[in-house]
């Protein structure tokens, strides 16, 4: 059942805030007016409808902002979503650097968050395309030696694959490279992505 009642952890986040203090607490008025359920996931405040996430607040050096974790299933109609890299495949942020600007975009916040919630009703999933990702050698010998692991890796999400293959694939030296496979074999086996 959702709820707009506050979440004492995401309250000392807002304490602790050493920049962009009044901008969160005006991001935050907004979605708990939308009925989500705030919880504190990833160092950061979370939104979530049904136990499943809607959107995150975060915030940069240069700038804060809404982070919707399926972004790109949204209809975008002010064309204000930005892909934060181009690796990353789902989420969209809206970003901010005063509160004037959010403040001035309240209505159109509010009407982000109610049609990412509305996606998250109808059970819609963002297409991970990892088609065009090259599994680096290191990793496939390791499979080759430890054909558990890829099952184990096969049996991932595809945004975890992703990530691992991208992390695997950013290092320049070929023992970098093995040595970050070897660091990762034991949690792709437990079903854990790069980050859990």
């Amino acid at each position: 059942m959702p709820n707009n009642s506050t979440n004492p952890k995401v309250d000392e986040f807002l304490n602790n805030a050493k920049k962009w203090k009044e901008e969160y607490k005006k991001l935050r008025e907004i979605i708990l007016d939308c009925d989500l359920t705030e919880e504190f996931k990833w160092m950061h405040p979370c939104y979530t409808f049904e136990n499943k996430n809607i959107v995150l607040i975060h915030g940069f050096k240069d700038y804060c902002a809404l982070l919707f974790h399926k972004g790109a299933l949204l209809k975008d109609a002010h064309g204000i979503l930005i892909q934060q890299t181009e690796n990353v495949q789902a989420a969209r942020q809206i970003r901010f650097t005063n509160i004037e600007k959010i403040i001035e975009k309240e209505l159109i916040l509010k009407d982000y968050i109610d049609e990412a919630i509305a996606v998250e009703k109808a059970g819609l999933k963002v297409n991970q395309d990892n088609t065009n990702l090259n599994i680096p050698e290191e990793l496939q010998n390791k499979f080759d030696e430890m054909p558990a692991l890829k099952t184990a890796f096969e049996a991932l999400t595809p945004g975890r694959q992703r990530a691992y293959i991208l992390y695997f694939s950013g290092a320049k030296q070929p023992k970098t490279r093995a040595a970050r496979v070897e660091k990762y074999v034991q949690k792709i086996l437990d079903g854990l992505g790069l980050k859990d």
